[in-house]
C-alpha cells in the first residue's frame, strides 16, 4: 500500500488534506482513483489508513479510515554522522540509513574528506539528500521523514554529538569486540545515540584523540576494513539489533 507524509497541521476530524508534490505523483503518477486506500503518517507519532475522497486541482480530500500510534520507529534515535564521501556514495548513504532506522543524518567535513562543498553547491546537496531521504522513509514505512543537516565540520559535528547520551566511533584501531560489546550496553531505550563514520581514508590520530576527549567511545566493527558506506550500514544494523532485542 503506498504510504505518504502530512504535516499535523492538515489532519482535521476525520479528514486529511494533502497538498505539495505527493498531489501530482498521486493523480498523474500512480493515477489513484476515488475510493482507493493510502496510508498516510504525519512525521507525530500517528499513522492513519485513509480513503481518496476528493481529487482537486491542487490537493486531495482523504477521509480517515482508520488511525493507530505508529510503532515502526526505534526506540532510541540514533544520529549518523558521516563523512563526507566521494561521487554519489552520499545519496546511497542516506538511502539506506533511513531505512535502517537512523533518526537524522549529518554530513561532515573531516580532515581526510576529499569533497569540499562550497555554500552554493551544498545547498542544492542538502536538497537534494532530504529529498532521497523523504524517498527512503515512504519506501520503509517510516513513521517521519529523517532530517538531512547541512554540512559541518568535525569540531562543530563533535559539539552538537554532546547533546546526546553516547557516541559512538567505529574506528580500525580499537580494541576487540568486547569493547564494542562493553559500548553497546550502554545504549539503552530512549537513549540518543551518535555514530561517527570516516570518509574514504578514515578519520586521522587527532580527531580519534578529539572524539574521545568529547566522550566519544571506539568500537570495532571487526577484523576487516570497510568502506566508508559499509561502515555506516554496519554500525547501524548492529545497533537497530540492539535496540530490537530490549
Amino acid at each position: 500500500m503506498n504510504h505518504f507524509f502530512v504535516s499535523p497541521s492538515q489532519v482535521g476530524e476525520g479528514k486529511i488534506t494533502m497538498e505539495g508534490g505527493d498531489v501530482n505523483h498521486i493523480k498523474n503518477v500512480l493515477r489513484m482513483k476515488c475510493g482507493e486506500l493510502m496510508e498516510v503518517s504525519d512525521g507525530t507519532g500517528n499513522r492513519y489508513l485513509c480513503e481518496l475522497e476528493q481529487v482537486e486541482a491542487d490537493k486531495l480530500r482523504l477521509h480517515i479510515v482508520d488511525v493507530w500510534e505508529d510503532d515502526i520507529e526505534p526506540a532510541s534515535h540514533v544520529f549518523l554522522f558521516q563523512g563526507l564521501p566521494k561521487g554519489d556514495k552520499m545519496e546511497l548513504i542516506i538511502q539506506k540509513a533511513v531505512e535502517l532506522g537512523a533518526f537524522e543524518i549529518i554530513p561532515v567535513a573531516t580532515r581526510r574528506s576529499v569533497v569540499r562543498l562550497d555554500e552554493k553547491k551544498a545547498d542544492k546537496k542538502v536538497a537534494r539528500w532530504n529529498a532521497i531521504a523523504e524517498g527512503a522513509a515512504k519506501q520503509s514505512g517510516r513513521g517521519i521523514i529523517p532530517k538531512v543537516r547541512g554540512v559541518m565540520g568535525f569540531l562543530e559535528a563533535l559539539d552538537y554529538a554532546k547533546e546526546m547520551d553516547v557516541c559512538l566511533i567505529p574506528y580500525e584501531k580499537a580494541k576487540g569486540m568486547q569493547r564494542t560489546k562493553e559500548a553497546l550496553e550502554k545504549v539503552t531505550l530512549g537513549k540518543s545515540v551518535a555514530v561517527f563514520i570516516g570518509p574514504e581514508g578514515g578519520f586521522e590520530e587527532e580527531e580519534i584523540e578529539k572524539a574521545c576527549e568529547g566522550g566519544a567511545l571506539p568500537i570495532s566493527l571487526g577484523r576487516r576494513i570497510l568502506r566508508t558506506e559499509t561502515a555506516g550500514f554496519t554500525a547501524l544494523s548492529i545497533l537497530m539489533y540492539h535496540l530490537e532485542c530490549l
